[in-house]
């Protein structure tokens, strides 16, 4: 005979899970007047009333009139997110680092990116560059801001830990960064660190072109090519926290020598390096040579056409594979991908035509990142407040 689980919740274990359903909603979904909380979460108006008492008590939403919208009888208060509640989203890229400090509601209060060399620059001077300018970022916010989690994306391999395993691109090995960064900051709040296309993805799939969907796949292309999934709404991770490193399937048996320490990855194929051989251009060019690449394209020049439309044959080729095993609703194209995408879209959409499984390519929706470059950094931010949002009262 089937067993069931009788055990009922607690009353507390309810009033917290309430509690974060109508934070967040405010969070993802902006400013709600009661009524519409009512709606959006099944739940009582007056069981409503008393959490967004408490909210308002713990200081993360006020109330104000809404106006009432011409419908009759006494208008129901406006609940928005209370300013002076903060993260600090951190992103380490191979050619820039940027600190940013992003409102409750997704608003970014504060950003700062800086560039730098496109060369291994070891773990210790970027976690003292990116402490001073959270530094200098923090410091020009009005005093009674409150900083909850500091969430941080880095292109590379992240434990479930904060330990950045290997990033290939960028030289760093067994990096602890969330404890070396909590140490730095002494900020007396948690951080939390993920790979930068993962991170891509959730930003995309809060804030972004994929916002609502469930299954979702997210590439971006830069010096390495990185990936992010959502499948049924939630990240998947696999077994270590190291899904997703869709630049690394091999896609060329012999192919060219990849960062990793493997061969024919597709990486090598859909890089910025890959890219800009093909155009007859010095590979290490970086983003300056790939914008003048654009530029000669869009002035008609036939090298710099053909090479985009081979690129986008190969971006093709990966892409089929990864849309034929997770059928999803929408590819988000991150990085110089979306950047390029004007320019690949035609070849990319052959590719698929003769790879994808026509059932599953009808459906399947590839566009470029709505928040471009930012999406990783977004992504950051939302993952550090997941952490207040899971349990408002108890929030650091």
């Amino acid at each position: 005979m089937a067993r069931f689980d009788t055990t009922g919740a607690r009353s507390e274990s309810v009033r917290r899970s309430n509690l974060a359903a109508v934070l967040r909603t405010i969070h993802l979904d902006g400013p709600a007047t009661r009524s519409d909380l009512v709606a959006a979460t099944g739940l009582t108006r007056s069981a409503i009333g008393a959490l967004v008492g408490e909210l308002a008590q713990l200081g993360f939403v006020v109330e104000q009139p809404s106006g009432g919208g011409g419908r009759p009888g006494r208008p129901s208060p406006l609940v928005r997110p209370a300013p002076g509640n903060v993260v600090v989203a951190m992103e380490v890229l191979v050619d820039s680092v940027a600190v940013a400090a992003v409102e409750l509601g997704g608003a970014i209060a504060a950003i700062e990116r800086q560039q730098r060399p496109r060369a291994e620059l070891p773990a210790a001077p970027t976690i003292a560059n990116l402490t001073a300018m959270a530094g200098e970022l923090l410091a020009g916010l009005p005093p009674a801001t409150r900083v909850h989690a500091v969430g941080v994306t880095v292109a590379g391999v992240v434990r479930r830990d904060g330990t950045v395993m290997v990033a290939p691109n960028i030289g760093w090995h067994d990096v602890a960064l969330a404890a070396q960064l909590t140490e730095a900051l002494d900020l007396g709040a948690p951080v939390v660190v993920g790979n930068d296309g993962d991170l891509g993805a959730l930003g995309e799939s809060r804030r972004g072109a994929a916002a609502g969907l469930a299954d979702v796949v997210y590439v971006s292309g830069e010096v390495g090519v990185g990936g992010g999934i959502i499948a049924g709404g939630r990240q998947l991770t696999g077994t270590g926290g190291f899904a997703g490193e869709i630049g690394h399937v091999p896609v060329v048996p012999d192919g060219r020598p990849c960062n990793c320490g493997s061969r024919g990855c597709w990486e090598t194929e859909i890089g910025e390096g890959a890219l800009l051989e093909r155009a007859g251009r010095p590979p290490d060019g970086g983003r300056a040579a790939v914008d003048e690449l654009l530029a000669a394209a869009a002035d008609g020049d036939a090298t710099a056409r053909a090479a985009l439309a081979e690129h986008g044959r190969w971006v093709g080729i990966g892409l089929a594979g990864v849309i034929n095993v997770f059928d999803p609703e929408m590819v988000v194209l991150g990085g110089s991908l979306a950047q390029i995408h004007p320019y690949i879209a035609a070849s990319l959409t052959d590719e698929l035509a003769t790879r994808v499984f026509e059932e599953i390519r009808v459906q399947t929706e590839v566009v470029p990142a709505a928040l471009g470059g930012d999406a990783p950094l977004v992504g950051a931010a939302e993952l550090a407040w997941d952490l207040v949002l899971a349990d408002p009262a108890h929030a650091p």
